[in-house]
């Protein structure tokens, strides 16, 4: 369960008590995540979700998540918006932890997604990523590639437990990534992390987008280049050709992908593979026996990474 602080009814009633969104009737832990503590509170005045900013969620970084989920609200994307206190601000503290209120989004998240789902999910990126052209405010993608090594380095001793030679096999495409990997794509507002889990749908219809803490100034076609492996893989993480031409047709409509970033999908989508790889098996390694938190497995990413391996160009992902 994604709950790392607990919350007392009575921490909770002086938080709300800054907020006129009326008294607290009920709450509960979220399950979902594995980076803060969330919580679906319910007051007079309807639901709301609570924030707890735990692990890699440095406070500073705050007003950068809480600023551009308002920013793309205002360009017609549906998201959570932050509620403000009574003296403007959007953030507080919980439990010795920062916290911010936002409003509840109605919608489930797809567990087995079809080709539709991964067309209406790239409309929504490229979507996102012309609304988020004119947002003001940066931030540096705290893992992106400069930070693979040094997570690598966290794992090594121990990674080897996941799988026989897995350290080795990480140590070469480090060094293949580092060679390849481009730098002069176009940059904008990417979301970083858009997996099924934080997409809601109601129905057939996308109906928002939730989870911007990974949010960052970073290459719009690595953003594609994550959906493509969060959306794309069948259970036996082999690729779904026909999921990967919806979601890029789909995408392309509404922003075009430029020459040099097509042909930049292949070693894109082994960065994006080798990102949650390495954050998978650094929580995976760290997990002490008995924790409630159940890491997610990272022979996942390990098993997708091999497949983008073998891919020979744009084309293998589907993209007309």
């Amino acid at each position: 369960m994604a709950v790392y602080t607990d919350v007392t009814a009575d921490d909770l009633t002086r938080f709300l008590a800054d907020y006129d969104i009326g008294s607290l009737r009920s709450y509960k832990g979220i399950a979902e995540g594995v980076e803060n503590s969330n919580f679906l509170v319910h007051t007079d005045t309807g639901n709301f979700i609570l924030t707890l900013y735990e692990k890699r969620v440095a406070a500073g970084d705050l007003p950068f998540f809480l600023g551009l989920m308002e920013h793309l609200a205002s360009r017609g994307i549906t998201c959570p918006q932050p509620v403000k206190n009574r003296q403007g601000g959007m953030l507080g503290t919980v439990a010795g932890r920062p916290a911010a209120i936002v409003t509840f989004l109605d919608g489930l998240w797809i567990r087995r997604p079809t080709a539709s789902h991964c067309a209406a999910v790239g409309e929504a990126l490229a979507r996102l990523h012309l609304a988020g052209a004119d947002f003001k405010m940066k931030r540096a993608n705290a893992l992106g590639i400069e930070s693979w090594r040094p997570l690598y380095e966290q794992a090594k001793a121990r990674g080897d437990s996941v799988r026989p030679g897995l350290c080795a096999d990480i140590d070469k495409e480090l060094t293949t990534l580092a060679k390849l990997w481009p730098r002069d794509l176009p940059h904008g507002v990417i979301h970083a992390d858009l997996f099924p889990d934080n997409v809601f749908f109601l129905g057939d219809s996308l109906s928002g987008l939730i989870d911007f803490y990974f949010a960052c100034t970073d290459m719009l076609s690595f953003d594609v280049a994550v959906c493509l492996n969060a959306w794309c893989f069948e259970p036996d993480h082999s690729y779904n050709v026909t999921k990967g031409r919806a979601l890029l047709k789909s995408y392309d409509k509404v922003r075009a992908l430029e020459p040099a970033e097509r042909a930049a999908l292949p070693v894109l989508a082994r960065g994006a593979a080798m990102r949650f790889l390495l954050t998978r098996l650094v929580d995976w390694l760290a997990v002490p026996d008995g924790a409630l938190v159940k890491p997610k497995d990272p022979r996942e990413y390990d098993r997708k990474l091999r497949c983008h391996q073998s891919v020979k160009s744009a084309d293998d992902y589907g993209i007309n």
